[in-house]
């Protein structure tokens, strides 16, 4: 069974132009984020930086935590399926979870799709059900990151506005744009534009191809309060996110400048970093590759020590990038490590089944 039969429809292929635009334009935004982050940065340098300075038992430390974040991912989406009827392994979950990493690092959002086309095949579900559940499962995360985003912008306000000070540019140009009428403007007559298209245009192909995404959503979303389990999802909920926060945490220790910012700022500095980070792998980049170290970057800019001159902040810069650079580089590692032993074992597992067919 295949996901495409699972679904009770077939589809044309899409234009090539189409998946041209899919695969290219994250590829395309990868290469100008990384364009503009190493623009003026001597790469020397930053190799330099990590080879006298890091503590890789940090990093390393880091990466085992990730992989506790990618087993809590798959239990709690195993909560999801069964609620659905779907009953798969804890093993095989865990190897979608590894897997879709790994697909996201060289097609963007196309893991999102592998992963429940991977467990309904195995699992003989339908593909819809399966993605639904999934969706549900991203779902859930969107809305913590807006959670954490209120409380965390609430909590480090004084340092945001003092970084705002250093640049009242950006503070100018934020206030012009909040009370700009043509922005308002804008903003009224998108939505009103929107409004008008689903009402009047309800037979439209792409209206009726988005009526049946949200319907997707919610009918993912809503087995969230059906199912049995919902303190362990939260529970599992709070794991994932915590383990995501600790990975970057421990990494602070890694270099002498983030030890220092850690022992200055506490916690909520790497809380900054984390959210602006998380906020980031919104953009269709491969692997977050660009947007996650520029984040990473300019979260800790904002806790840059006001008197250090302008040498001081070059150097800061040149820092905060080696340390940005290494972490993401040591993840993407570990995930294509992951990738491998994964589609490894699917690959022993089929051949083992194709023997089984034979005997």
């Amino acid at each position: 069974m295949t996901p495409a039969s699972t679904s009770g429809t077939s589809s044309s292929p899409a234009p090539w132009w189409r998946k041209a635009l899919r695969y290219v334009i994250p590829l395309v935004i990868t290469v100008g984020l990384c364009y503009v982050l190493f623009t003026g940065i001597n790469l020397g340098e930053i190799v330099d930086i990590i080879r006298r300075d890091c503590n890789f038992w940090w990093i390393g430390l880091g990466l085992v935590i990730s992989i506790f974040s990618h087993i809590f991912r798959a239990m709690r989406w195993g909560i999801q399926l069964r609620a659905l009827n779907v009953h798969a392994s804890l093993w095989w979950l865990t190897l979608s979870v590894f897997g879709t990493y790994a697909v996201n690092l060289v097609f963007p959002r196309l893991g999102e799709v592998w992963r429940p086309g991977f467990i309904a095949e195995r699992q003989h579900a339908p593909f819809t059900t399966v993605f639904g559940s999934m969706v549900a499962d991203r779902l859930a995360d969107t809305l913590t990151v807006l959670c954490l985003t209120v409380i965390t912008f609430l909590l480090a306000s004084p340092a945001l506005l003092a970084f705002l000070e250093r640049y009242p540019e950006v503070y100018q140009g934020i206030v012009k744009a909040i009370h700009s009428p043509f922005v308002w403007a804008a903003a009224v007559i998108c939505i009103a534009g929107i409004w008008w298209f689903l009402r009047h245009k309800s037979d439209n192909r792409v209206v009726l191809k988005i009526k049946e995404f949200v319907n997707g959503l919610w009918q993912g979303f809503i087995v969230l309060f059906r199912m049995k389990g919902r303190g362990r999802w939260l529970l599992l909920t709070v794991a994932i996110w915590g383990c995501y926060y600790l990975q970057l945490y421990v990494a602070f220790f890694a270099f002498p400048f983030t030890r220092e910012v850690l022992a200055e700022h506490g916690a909520l500095a790497v809380l900054v970093c984390f959210v602006l980070s998380s906020i980031a792998m919104g953009i269709p980049a491969n692997g977050g590759i660009g947007p996650w170290q520029i984040a990473v970057i300019f979260g800790l800019s904002i806790y840059m020590p006001s008197a250090i001159g302008p040498e001081g902040a070059e150097m800061f810069k040149v820092n905060s990038t080696a340390f940005a650079n290494l972490v993401l580089g040591c993840q993407t590692l570990m995930v294509i490590l992951l990738g491998i032993f994964t589609f490894t074992c699917i690959s022993i597992d089929k051949r083992r089944h194709i023997r089984r067919i034979h005997q």
